[in-house]
């Protein structure tokens, strides 16, 4: 075949496969095609920026006044020096605050910044390579007096640059600058030494860095949300107790009125939350007996978490229980003495609740023509209705859902505990608890979701305040360790905020069920000082409620959820003393007010643990060292390095025992340390650090 045929065949096989002929293709390739750049000449890189939740989609949570550290990594191509700049603003705001970022290493800026408020805020970073800065650096490592003069030519030329972009006397100053630098670089009898000082003058230097040239920035692809919260959503003490135990008479029905007679001692004892199970009216149809119990005798009150009757749902009050005004003056009793009343939130309904009625679609019927119960095999709750999310009324349920939380809010509530969040619509929870903060930043939600860890997290993201967490199930040093190194630890540490509980009405841990003295001491030291939030359900807890319902149950026997108990309130029962005084720690010290200081200390004994924790500031450091073994003393040495504390090496220091009032003068990195737990097993040590005189003991927090 000839030469001139055979490539013909070939560029009619390129063409008829949509491909061009290959003189053609050339030209194709020649051919500019279409940018979708803004402006290739913009070099700067803005490849990250932390704290992040899943790229931007979820805020990072802070609380107002807390400081939020931000970190961006940024680069450019070649030797040019990028200029770095944070943004931050509230939402609604038209106004941002503008922070320059210094770099730390590996292209790793840095800049912080504090919201004053609680509400919904957004966070950016802009860069751009800054002609002047590039050569501000490159003039710095000139020593050639040829090179030098060249550079101050350039410089003057970007310092002229500048000076139209500015004002005013910056204006005259660096006209006059840049026309300073001309004239040295041309004037041959100028000594380049004195020229190089010249144009790196400090003073005029700041005032051309106050006018860059900004039209090639970069900015972050995404702005970050940032929710802030107030303190007591990342710093909170909890006390769960029922209303209707909470009476002087055995067998008589608790009040909100008797409630309102804890507090003071509630108060007194340091906490800041008193937590109440539904105080809504309880179901009658299917309603649960003592113990849990299929069938109720007379008087059996049943379980709270039935909600709904005859007398109303989830807007109303047990009539037993009082009335609106109560409810209302019990929150005005509360804030008096400095606590917050927490609402519990239950989305579910007893069978005989309004809402089966009014709006039958909300439930998930079966064939036989009745509504599927709640079941968490081999749990069964006959008595409880759960809510269908996937009705095709599904906007109807979330509204009026929503009206619930909007009624407590207008009856002065500002805390809710949630039930058992994770079966209901994540979606739901989203749009919900963003529309209440919207309007009401000021509101904390807790969820209480033991569930798994995954699904636990995304609650979190999804605006929960804080959540239960796996501590109760958490008993060894290596359990604990591992846990709650993993909770202090990012990305989760920027919105997933533990609240921690020894006990709830429906945990009995095995730890707790043989009833050890130093068991309840040291789950309770455990908790108030690993986590800057915890809880416990009162009084079963300080008064060592310790029976199970069963020999494998973490069920109490003879549990409140089912039935009315009559509990010993005097100030002194059983561990009051000690809660008050773990609490009064608490509130006294920074360290334990948050969760990013804690860092676990090597000690040589399976049954010690031992950790500290450091407020932002450094100037507050608590030591904790726990015996986990509830029968016999144990003893180990303690590694902690003074200088770890901001201390010399050589130097003695004060350790003070909060829980003792004992004071150890500690040298060196290795400490002995004894405790028994038959007397206190436990050491909760604040660091005094030598103020004055190196012969007394004079120190200082």
């Amino acid at each position: 075949m000839p030469m001139s045929k055979g490539l013909g065949l070939l560029r009619d096989a390129l063409t008829s496969r949509g491909a061009a002929a290959p003189a053609e293709a050339a030209a194709d390739e020649r051919a500019p095609r279409s940018l979708d750049a803004p402006d290739g000449r913009a070099r700067a890189v803005v490849d990250a920026v932390l704290p992040v939740v899943d790229g931007g989609r979820f805020p990072a949570k802070r609380v107002a006044g807390e400081r939020i550290d931000i970190e961006a990594h940024v680069f450019t191509d070649g030797h040019d020096v990028p200029r770095v700049m944070l943004q931050w603003w509230k939402e609604g705001s038209a106004r941002r605050t503008e922070l320059p970022m210094k770099l730390k290493w590996n292209d790793e800026y840095h800049a912080h910044f504090v919201a004053p408020s609680p509400g919904r805020y957004f966070y950016t970073v802009v860069a751009w390579v800054d002609a002047f800065e590039s050569w501000h650096h490159e003039l710095e490592r000139r020593v050639q007096p040829d090179d030098i003069r060249i550079a101050a030519r350039v410089g003057a030329h970007e310092i002229a640059a500048a000076a139209t972009r500015a004002s005013g006397s910056d204006r005259d100053e660096l006209s006059a600058w840049a026309r300073s630098l001309e004239e040295g670089a041309a004037d041959l009898a100028l000594d380049a030494v004195a020229l190089k000082e010249l144009a790196l003058d400090k003073e005029r230097s700041a005032t051309a860095r106050r006018h860059p040239d900004r039209r090639l920035e970069t900015r972050f692809a995404t702005d970050l949300p940032l929710m802030v919260e107030r303190l007591r959503a990342r710093f909170s003490t909890w006390y769960e107790l029922f209303p209707r135990s909470a009476g002087d008479t055995p067998g008589q029905h608790g009040t909100l009125r008797d409630v309102a007679k804890r507090l003071p001692l509630i108060a007194e004892m340091g906490f800041d939350i008193v937590y109440m199970p539904p105080i809504h009216p309880v179901g009658r149809l299917q309603r649960k007996g003592r113990n849990n119990a299929l069938s109720t005798e007379p008087g059996d009150v049943g379980s709270p978490w039935a909600i709904g009757a005859q007398e109303g749902g989830h807007k109303s009050i047990l009539p037993e229980l009082g009335t609106a005004q109560d409810m209302q003056a019990l929150v005005a009793d509360a804030a008096s003495l400095g606590l917050e009343i927490a609402m519990d939130i239950a989305f579910q309904c007893a069978p005989d609740h309004p809402y089966v009625k009014e709006h039958p679609q909300w439930f998930r019927w079966r064939p036989d023509g009745t509504v599927q119960y709640a079941e968490n095999p081999p749990k069964k709750y006959q008595d409880i209705y759960p809510f269908n999310f996937e009705s095709e009324d599904w906007r109807g349920l979330w509204i009026e859902l929503k009206s619930v939380l909007d009624h407590w809010i207008a009856q002065g509530v500002k805390v809710f505990r949630v039930d058992n969040p994770h079966t209901k619509s994540f979606a739901f929870w989203e749009w919900a608890i963003n529309e209440v903060k919207r309007d009401h930043p000021e509101v904390i939600f807790l969820a209480e979701a033991f569930t798994r860890p995954k699904v636990m997290h995304r609650l979190a993201k999804l605006g929960y305040s804080q959540s239960y967490t796996y501590f109760t199930w958490r008993n060894s040093k290596e359990e604990l360790t591992e846990y709650f190194t993993e909770l202090v630890q990012a990305p989760g540490v920027d919105y997933f905020r533990p609240n921690v509980w020894p006990n709830t009405p429906d945990i009995l841990h095995s730890a707790l069920q043989g009833g050890h003295e130093a068991v309840f001491k040291s789950r309770l030291i455990l908790a108030a000082t690993l986590a800057a939030s915890y809880g416990m359900y009162g009084p079963a807890y300080e008064l060592f409620e310790h029976k199970p319902r069963g020999p494998a149950s973490e069920e109490y026997l003879d549990s409140e959820k089912y039935q009315l108990r009559h509990w010993d309130w005097d100030p002194d029962a059983g561990l009051r003393p000690l809660i008050r005084r773990i609490n009064e720690i608490r509130h006294h010290n920074a360290a334990l007010q948050d969760n990013r200081g804690l860092k676990f200390l090597d000690i040589a004994n399976d049954h010690l643990i031992a950790y500290m924790k450091e407020s932002e500031d450094g100037s507050n450091v608590i030591v904790t060292v726990v015996n986990l073994d509830p029968w016999n003393a144990q003893s180990g040495w303690l590694a902690l390095d003074p200088r770890d504390l901001g201390l010399d090496d050589d130097k003695p220091f004060q350790m003070h025992d909060l829980l003792t009032d004992q004071r150890f003068v500690w040298r060196g990195r290795h400490h002995y340390i004894l405790l028994d737990p038959q007397r206190l097993p436990a050491h909760v040590m604040v660091v005094r650090r030598r103020q004055r005189d190196e012969r007394d003991f004079d120190y200082y927090l």
